[in-house]
């Protein structure tokens, strides 16, 4: 498996597992699903300010999952903080292909200077609570039904991985 940054030929792929999630989980809380002209923008937008999206292709260069990191919040106090997103193909899910794209993200994150990544996971989505867990992100908050898809309410619990001890004096 190769991580690389991605391209806008990589654009339908990432679209296609996007809207999988979409379809059929909770983790995405949207209901719309978007094509590869939107998920180009998206890169762009993201790259534009820095931010990496990155993918992982087996060995015939098919895409089988793709992460990223984005501004946490869009205050200037908040600029040393990101949020990340990770999805993986459902037939390669369980493969251990999140926690490489997790690694890679982390390393581009503490690259960027960046001392806090943050994850806002699906209560229910106990394989990504445990993955978050063997990266070191410990729990910080849990939000009882903020959200709603497939009729029912949805908890959010959000993580977070300090990645370095500076101080605050920066």
């Amino acid at each position: 498996m190769l991580i690389r940054d991605a391209r806008p030929e990589d654009a339908q792929a990432i679209a296609d597992i996007y809207n999988d999630a979409v379809e059929h989980t909770t983790a995405i809380w949207n209901d719309v699903k978007v094509d590869a002209a939107n998920r180009v923008q998206w890169m762009q937008a993201r790259q534009h300010m820095g931010y990496p999206v990155l993918v992982i292709e087996d060995a015939q260069g098919q895409v089988q999952g793709y992460a990223s990191f984005g501004d946490w919040r869009a205050f200037d106090g908040y600029r040393h903080t990101v949020e990340h997103s990770v999805y993986v193909h459902p037939q390669t899910r369980g493969q251990g292909l999140g926690l490489k794209l997790m690694h890679a993200l982390i390393e581009r994150a503490r690259g960027l200077n960046k001392h806090v990544m943050v994850a806002a996971i699906e209560s229910g989505n106990t394989g990504s609570i445990a993955l978050h867990h063997t990266l070191g992100f410990v729990v910080t908050g849990q939000m009882p039904e903020v959200g709603t898809k497939f009729g029912r309410w949805l908890d959010l619990t959000f993580m977070q991985l300090q990645l370095d001890t500076r101080d605050a004096r920066i």
